[in-house]
């Protein structure tokens, strides 16, 4: 079997069900399809061909791969003529490896087309679309999800520790959304892969520290050592770690944006089928990590507008143990809320 065969059926059945149950694609639908020319052009390929089957019109849009993310890719990009698509289609998935999220097309396409249905699957292959989109029990895994966003809306106070060294503490902000990524977008707005819960805490009540050692994009990928950021009031004031701290310490202050050394948001890790690979819209849903985005912050998480900043990145901390005021969530990554045991078993995570 050649490699451009692997998993062909299972692809097709993982692009349908993106299509048709996420998407819930109607005839005559106008679907931009996004990628650059470091995505998996599989992947791309057969969501149009199942777009087409539905009975919608494809428009496929490959661009040259920028040679950073969000705002940073902006003059790499025929902002004109992506920003026109954008602003008339009904729905867009974006494959880009390195993403559009938070640029200015997608600013201005989430602003001005109220009706746009955007799915965020950066980076996306054959392997994740399977795994990540094609063997989901989607009821369950929903059905666990929303009830971890129950608990964390009513938690005051937070508390996160992982073996690698974080223990951050932090304030929510009653009313705030706590975003639920059930993978679906079938409504209006932004959306992305299922498996994450994701809320922007009080900033100023964010204090202590933030070890990452999963991954951390851009521009490390996948970290060989952690490293550790000292918090206070929301603001990084120190970046301790190996030659990768430094790297990114240097890259987080090249843009001299005061905005990129600002926490932007938290998020929980819950996908049962994500594993660590360094791209990050896998890793930030590995089964008990949490994720800190640093710069950026999008408007699901701080309505209306968000707060804009030169670029986003986002580290991954893994096996982390999380307290909701005085009740724990997770031990070392390990589900340990009574309400919570039974649906962790049945997604295959007990």
């Amino acid at each position: 079997m050649t490699l451009a065969k692997l998993y062909e059926f299972e692809l097709g059945k993982a692009a349908r069900i993106l299509v048709e149950e996420l998407f819930k694609i109607k005839p005559g639908e106008e679907f931009v399809i996004t990628g650059d020319t470091e995505s998996d052009m599989r992947v791309v390929e057969a969501t149009a061909r199942a777009t087409f089957a539905a009975g919608a019109k494809p428009v496929v849009i490959w661009l040259a791969s920028p040679l950073g993310v969000g705002k940073a890719a902006d003059s790499m990009l025929p902002t004109r003529t992506l920003t026109a698509s954008l602003k008339e289609a009904d729905a867009w998935v974006e494959f880009n490896n390195q993403w559009l999220l938070y640029s200015t097309p997608w600013d201005v396409a989430m602003e001005e087309n109220k009706k746009l249905r955007y799915l965020c699957l950066v980076g996306m292959d054959t392997d994740m679309m399977i795994r990540c989109i094609g063997r989901v029990d989607y009821p369950t895994l929903l059905k666990f999800q929303s009830k971890v966003v129950e608990l964390t809306k009513k938690a005051k106070k937070m508390r996160i520790t992982t073996p690698a060294g974080t223990d951050i503490s932090f304030k929510n902000v009653s009313g705030r959304p706590v975003t639920l990524e059930s993978g679906y977008a079938d409504t209006s707005g932004p959306h992305f892969l299922s498996g994450q819960i994701g809320w922007a805490p009080d900033f100023e009540s964010i204090t202590g520290v933030i070890a990452y050692d999963g991954s951390l994009v851009p521009p490390i990928g996948l970290l060989k050592e952690p490293a550790k950021l000292h918090v206070k009031k929301g603001k990084i004031e120190k970046i301790e770690g190996g030659k990768e701290a430094v790297q990114f310490e240097s890259w987080l202050k090249s843009f001299r944006d005061p905005k990129m050394l600002a926490m932007a948001h938290v998020c929980y890790g819950f996908h049962p089928g994500a594993k660590l690979t360094g791209n990050i819209l896998e890793d930030e849903r590995v089964w008990g990590c949490t994720e800190w985005g640093i710069g950026n912050v999008g408007p699901m998480y701080l309505p209306p507008s968000g707060k804009k900043a030169a670029s986003h990145t986002d580290g991954i901390c893994l096996n982390s143990s999380v307290w909701l005021d005085e009740v724990q969530l997770t031990d070392k990554g390990k589900i340990v809320h009574k309400e919570l045991v039974e649906l962790a078993r049945k997604l295959g995570k007990s």
